[in-house]
């Protein structure tokens, strides 16, 4: 074993170093990266990972001209840090004060503060104080970190890692729901600006494994692969940290026997690893995906179904029948009946199909919606011969308090333009109150309220506890006709007919 270690030890003890430093930065980026990639940030990501190129030259300069050193990567931090902070307040300050969007204002302003480098460095009054490795500094060169850059980098990672620990809480809140946040008392912006400090600290970090140009997959391809295999803020944070630090590793190495540059070599295995992660994620990869579309049934063919077996007036429909009248695939029609089995809306016994109590509820609240809107189509003038195809698809997107606001406009209709008679409203049921504008012909209630005052109605010929028998509708079907218990017939308009509450006694 001592032979093992020493020959590891002189073989490849040169690859130590940099496997520390990419570990500590892959972990750190990737953590960090949850948060960018929950709050949309990517793009600001990468405006910090060009536009801190002034900084390292403003913070080089600095050193090189008032201090006469040729470099202190201390400087060149603060400087990538505060260049970082700049950026991100030019943008607010862009999107604040002009009709400018944030996008818009971050491509402009990341790109005019990297050529501003750009033109800076190219001076030559100024190259001639500049001695920055601009190459490796776009393609990044872990191989070259020194003793004096990993203990910085060791330091940059606990802070980082320090801050998501020590503000969590205030991070997961801004992340989520900020009104919510600054409604607590979290101060928003501040949070806000330790993030883009924190982001700041990763990308100077990551530039030194794969560059100014590449350092934004370290931030973001591991968050975004564990996006795709949890739902947990917590869980998130742990699998980008794994996918980063596996990421390296497996780079590194390939890099390593391969001879290629290993910041790229590193981010194309964080993308395979991505990619691979986006088709076969348990739950929301693209495999996933396409089961659960190719297993479910939309729930239009399921109405259909129930509005087939519906019209047997309780007798049993074979199967055959179904697919006959749905012209859609016979596989698909399958599964719709046997989802509609197992929600106990139907009876399937020997390939005949029989509705339950359930599913002739359901049947009939749709064939009550299609006829309603049938109505309501014949009097906005749509054509006869698209009515029942317009009808049919709206019924589908109806929810029950859009049928209820609709057969109350129309006048609570009895029959559609074709002469069918609308089922009665699903809560026409005994014992419970409800307006007497909604029954129809035979119903019998006792009257429970009167919610307006006698100048819409005699009170003299309705009373709280009378009996009344609803008759025929007349006028069109505009008029609702009441019987007292006493034989008087009465003729309500539609508002007087919602201006009483009754209970109903019994249905014919």
């Amino acid at each position: 074993m001592a032979e093992l270690l020493t020959d590891l030890q002189l073989n490849y003890g040169y690859l130590i170093r940099p496997l520390i430093v990419g570990t500590l930065v892959s972990i750190v980026c990737s953590v960090i990266g949850c948060f960018i990639v929950l709050r949309r940030m990517s793009f600001l990501a990468d405006a910090i990972a060009h536009s801190m190129l002034a900084g390292v030259i403003g913070g080089y300069l600095l050193m090189k001209v008032f201090y006469q050193q040729d470099s202190n990567l201390t400087a060149m931090l603060v400087g990538a840090i505060l260049s970082g902070i700049l950026t991100v307040a030019m943008v607010g300050f862009v999107t604040k004060f002009s009709r400018i969007k944030q996008d818009t204002a971050i491509g402009i302003m990341y790109t005019g503060i990297f050529a501003f480098a750009a033109f800076f460095i190219s001076l030559e009054s100024i190259s001639q104080y500049i001695q920055i490795d601009i190459y490796h500094f776009i393609i990044g060169d872990v191989m070259a970190v020194d003793n004096s850059e990993l203990w910085l980098l060791a330091i940059v990672t606990s802070i980082v890692l320090s801050v998501v620990i020590l503000f969590y809480r205030p991070l997961q809140l801004t992340t989520f729901d900020p009104i919510m946040a600054a409604a607590i008392g979290i101060p928003v912006m501040a949070v806000e600006y330790l993030l883009t400090a924190c982001t700041s600290l990763v990308v100077v970090s990551g530039v030194q494994i794969a560059g100014v140009i590449l350092v934004v997959a370290l931030i973001i391809t591991p968050a975004a692969t564990a996006y795709l295999l949890t739902d947990r803020l917590d869980r998130m944070i742990m699998a980008s940290a794994l996918v980063g630090g596996t990421g390296f590793w497996l780079g590194f190495v390939v890099a390593v026997f391969l001879g290629s540059e290993p910041g790229a070599t590193i981010v194309v295995v964080m993308t395979a690893i991505f990619l691979g992660s986006l088709a076969g994620a348990p739950k929301y990869g693209l495999i996933a995906d396409w089961i659960r579309k190719r297993n479910t049934v939309p729930q239009e063919m399921m109405e259909d179904v129930l509005g087939c077996v519906l019209r047997a007036r309780g007798k049993s429909v074979p199967v055959t029948e179904v697919l006959k009248h749905i012209k859609k695939p016979a596989l698909l029609v399958r599964k719709s009946v046997s989802m509609l089995e197992r929600q106990g809306l139907i009876d399937v016994d020997d390939e005949n199909v029989l509705l339950t109590d359930d599913g002739r509820f359901q049947a009939k609240r749709l064939v009550r919606a299609h006829r309603l809107w049938e109505t309501y189509l014949a009097r906005t003038g749509t054509p006869e011969e698209e009515i029942h195809d317009k009808a049919h698809q709206l019924e589908h997107l109806s929810d029950d308090s859009t049928v209820k606001y609709l057969d109350d406009k129309l006048g609570h209709p009895v029959t559609d333009p074709h002469g069918s008679i609308i089922p009665n409203d699903p809560e026409l049921i005994l014992g419970k109150d409800l307006l007497l504008s909604v029954l129809r012909k035979g119903n019998r209630a006792t009257i429970v309220a009167i919610t307006v005052k006698s100048e819409i109605m005699d009170l003299a010929d309705l009373n709280v506890g009378d009996e009344v028998t609803i008759g025929p509708r007349s006028g069109e079907g505009k008029l609702w006709t009441v019987i007292t218990a006493g034989g008087k017939t009465l003729s309500l308009t539609h508002d007087q007919a919602d201006a009483v509450v009754v209970r109903l006694v019994s249905s014919p």
